[in-house]
């Protein structure tokens, strides 16, 4: 794979599956911008990207804020000239029964998690659409989106509406040589995991043992698969969700 002269920006690149995707990406010839909420973490993976030889930018952005999404997207454009990847990573979770939610729970989800992913596909798309060569778009779903989490019943929900959108944006946008696909992670060794497995660890436990491959995936295992959707070498796939969950759901 070769992303040589390629332009790309990873939401929530900080940390986590974005991180390893924004070095993968970088470490492939492209330019990566970090739009992040995190500055410190943000800035953190900037560095090591430019210590790898690549070019990077920093774009402090919050995704729920589509005025954040359109003057990154522009500030990108302004510095680079084009962006050719886009990968909507950025997302947040807190595990609970239903039950037990508040509402303002749900409208954080909902902000972060569905309307973030829209906003920054549109404000990417005002530059994507005009140019001749299109691009590709990767969406990290979950493979909650596709049977359902106890303890994430709203952000499953998310994550189904990523999923579809994903297949209306990749029809719509076929015309203009866009490809946009999703990939649907399973457990993942990412920050908020940590954090369940400090709180939870027989949830955790009881996780690994469910997982055919006895394990969470690592980030830059879900980080190869969002790379090879945006390269070439899956230049006829789009309106796709491929999971990578170790065989945890085969479906």
């Amino acid at each position: 794979m070769d992303f040589t002269g390629k332009v790309a920006i990873v939401t929530g690149g900080g940390s986590g599956i974005g991180r390893a995707t924004a070095l993968k990406l970088a470490g492939l010839g492209a330019t990566v911008a970090i739009a992040d909420i995190n500055e410190e973490d943000g800035r953190k993976v900037v560095q090591e990207i430019t210590d790898l030889g690549a070019k990077a930018l920093f774009v402090k952005t919050d995704i729920s804020d589509f005025a954040q999404t359109r003057e990154m997207a522009k500030r990108v454009v302004d510095t680079f000239g084009r962006i050719d990847v886009l990968v909507n990573n950025a997302a947040w979770d807190k595990i609970q029964p239903f039950m037990e939610n508040d509402p303002a729970l749900w409208e954080r989800l909902i902000n972060i998690n569905l309307k973030g992913p829209i906003y920054v596909t549109r404000a990417v798309l005002e530059y994507m659409t005009k140019q001749e060569t299109g691009g590709a778009i990767v969406n990290v779903a979950s493979d909650a989106a596709k049977v359902g989490s106890t303890g994430e019943a709203v952000y499953s929900a998310t994550k189904g509406g990523v999923y579809a959108f994903t297949k209306s944006i990749a029809r719509e946008m076929a015309r203009h040589k866009i490809r946009v696909n999703s990939i649907c992670p399973g457990p993942t060794q990412t920050p908020l995991f940590e954090d369940v497995a400090r709180t939870m660890p027989k949830v955790v436990e009881a996780i690994k043992k469910a997982i055919p491959m006895r394990r969470v995936a690592k980030p830059e295992e879900q980080a190869n698969a969002i790379v090879w959707l945006a390269s070439e070498e899956a230049g006829y796939i789009t309106g796709q969700a491929l999971s990578v969950n170790g065989g945890l759901n085969m479906c």
